[in-house]
């Protein structure tokens, strides 16, 4: 099997004593969320064993949300394939909305349900959710019972968790208290943002939950907080590294004294002991590891890079490196130059030109770029600027949309697109009956309830049609606008399938049919659930499949990856950034206009909740400004790219 580069580079996960030393918490770095979920349920998996052959019961506390799927789905694994039983096994949850429904597709018994109890052998009566059908009055006894009722079972023996972006641990929001017990609380605003689009709207979502208190979790035997991505790298940070306090009560749990954190390499991100591993130890100063950290002392002093000294490497723990390499002087220059030639305004190859230090072949050209995008706008909103630029300087230029970006689309928009057609169509009493049925759906449509198929296409027609006139817009011809519609996305829900061999082969397909010389892509590495992810591996696959097969075209591509509307790829990893001129930023926030169901307010915002335009312009702002600030030429905007080698 060929063999796929991983995500750029990231320093090693040093483990001597030194290196630990700014960490308060045990923390285990996996190179995968996939990785470190297997950890855990083998962890859990072997105690259930050790308990049932000592005729003992197991008491597990669980949590809910995405990052503890995986877990789940290697435990139902082991149920079906190693006969592993939970017949021994007592579970209590953190938490549970309120109010809620057990039928709810919000629930947290629906969530338990469908990801572990409905395919293990447990017993029922063993099952522990906090209930959010409760009349308030009734709440706090309930709560009283629950607390007995884990201590009649003997105590939790391994209390999973995940870690909100707030440091909430369960739903204990910022100010809970260390001692507090299972009770009723108010979600934090951030925390109901999060959940905004599992809910399909912050409006959905409830104000208050049922979870247990920090004392009820700190009284477990064992604790294992599990954490996945770049979004938690700084809240994990801060519960490792940073002073006990209320305001993050994630940090309370550097006072337990058998609690491990499990986490990818993209959640240990921003830990001292990878991001600025000089400061701890000795390094092992590959390129990547100098260019990081020339970087990094430079936006720490407010300094170009080229101005840096001896003195100022000396006392940032960078001595080794002066005395490797020799003198800063050196090091800058080397540094400088590296940063330099990834800037370029041929994001194709400058034709009849010296190419040896750019990033992109001169030969062929024009060339053809085929850019995938996870749903219709995200080309555009991504990387614009260079879709732009390829066209004006006669590349054919391919999009693939990957999705149909369906569920993104509110309701509103279906009736006024309903509205247009019925005045076209009005002689038309077959499409009139069938517009009467969908009117008549969205009317009684309950928050979060799976649109009829009629409506998902027609949900889906609205984005393609965006699409086509976002394509339009930057002189990419219709013909070469492709529409994928991936099968693993089309649920109607937020939860989608896993994706199969028919979205790959799709995949395959379209590139056999494009050949390009370069393919662009969505490179979400640090996302382990979301659909950029799920897009950007059966673009691997597809890939792995064509090298394997060796494709007579496969060797002369390159794959460039772009970062989504949340977040931009570090200084240290960016191989090619294209400069946005006024003019072009102001052409590529007209494309992003083109995509008007997603304009003005976006069906799921994330936590940021600006329009897709703002957050793309100072995201591109801000790079032209700390390429200036290391000593660059000062440009209105770029956008930055990071090469996938796969040959």
């Amino acid at each position: 099997m060929a063999e796929l580069a991983s995500k750029p580079e990231l320093a090693s996960f040093p483990i001597d004593e030194e290196s630990l030393k700014f960490e308060k918490i045990d923390t285990h770095i996996h190179e995968s969320s996939e990785q470190a979920s297997f950890y855990v349920a083998n962890e859990i998996a072997e105690l259930i064993r050790q308990r049932q052959k000592q005729g003992k019961t197991v008491v597990l506390g669980l949590a809910t949300g995405s990052t503890p799927t995986k877990m789940y789905d290697f435990l139902v694994k082991f149920h079906k394939e190693e006969g592993l039983s939970f017949k021994n096994v007592i579970t209590f949850n953190l938490d549970e909305y309120f109010p809620m429904e057990p039928d709810s597709i919000h629930s947290y018994v629906c969530f338990m349900n469908e990801h572990l109890f409905d395919h293990i052998d447990i017993k029922k009566s063993n099952i522990n959710i906090p209930d959010g059908t409760l009349d308030k009055e009734d709440v706090k006894d309930f709560c009283k019972d629950y607390e007995q009722k884990i201590l009649d079972a003997g105590g939790i023996d391994i209390q999973i968790l995940g870690i909100g972006r707030t440091g909430h641990i369960g739903f204990n929001e910022p100010g809970s208290s260390i001692s507090s017990k299972t009770r009723m609380v108010r979600l934090d605003r951030v925390t109901r943002l999060d959940a905004a689009s599992d809910f399909f709207g912050l409006e959905n979502v409830p104000s208050k939950a049922i979870t247990m208190g920090v004392g009820t979790i700190m009284a477990a035997k064992r604790i294992v907080l599990m954490a996945w991505g770049e979004g938690k790298a700084g809240i994990i940070k801060q519960a490792v590294e940073g002073e006990i306090r209320e305001s993050v009560p994630a940090t309370f749990l550097q006072n337990h004294g058998n609690c491990d954190f499990i986490i990818d390499a993209a959640a240990a991100s921003d830990l001292t002991r990878i991001s600025t591993p000089w400061l701890v130890t000795d390094c092992k100063w590959t390129d990547g590891l100098i260019k990081r950290a020339t970087i990094w002392l430079s936006e720490k002093l407010s300094k170009a890079i080229l101005k840096l000294t001896n003195e100022d490497y000396n006392e940032y723990g960078m001595g080794s490196l002066i005395a490797e390499i020799g003198s800063a002087e050196h090091i800058n220059l080397k540094v400088f130059n590296q940063l330099q030639r990834t800037i370029t305004g041929w994001p194709g190859g400058k034709p009849n030109a010296d190419d040896s230090s750019r990033p992109e072949r001169k030969d062929p050209y024009p060339k053809t770029s085929l850019i995938f995008s996870p749903h219709p706008d995200d080309d555009v909103i991504s990387m614009g600027g260079t879709l732009l630029r390829l066209v004006d300087q006669g590349h054919e230029v391919h999009v693939a949309y990957q999705t149909s970006g369906n569920i993104a689309v509110f309701d509103d928009e279906v009736i006024r697109f309903l509205d247009f057609a019925t005045d076209v169509q009005e002689h038309d009493l077959e499409l009139q009956e069938q517009f009467k049925k969908v009117r008549e759906f969205l009317s009684n449509k309950l928050p979060g309830q799976v649109d009829s198929p009629e409506i998902q296409n027609f949900k889906g027609l609205i984005r393609k049609g965006e699409a086509l006139a976002a394509c339009r817009y930057c002189g990419v011809e219709e013909k070469n606008a492709h529409f994928q519609n991936l099968p693993f996305y089309e649920t109607g829900t937020v939860k989608k399938k896993p994706h199969s061999a028919a979205d790959v082969q799709l995949t395959y397909d379209l590139l056999n049919k494009v050949k390009p010389h370069q393919i662009f892509a969505a490179g979400d590495l640090s996302d382990p659930h979301g659909t950029h992810r799920v897009c950007l591996q059966i673009i691997y696959e597809a890939i792995d499949r064509l090298v394997k097969e060796k494709a007579d075209w496969i060797n002369d591509c390159y794959l460039w990856l772009y970062r989504g509307a949340w977040q931009e790829w570090d200084i240290a990893d960016m191989e090619m950034t294209i400069p946005i001129g006024p003019k072009d930023m102001e052409r590529k926030k007209n494309a992003i206009f083109k995509h008007q169901s997603q304009k003005d307010a976006a069906m799921f915002p994330g936590n940021d909740s600006r329009e897709f335009w703002q957050r793309a312009e100072q995201r591109n702002t801000e790079t032209a400004i700390k390429y200036n600030a290391l000593g660059m030429a000062e440009y209105e905007a770029m956008e930055g790219f990071v090469r996938y080698k796969f040959n």
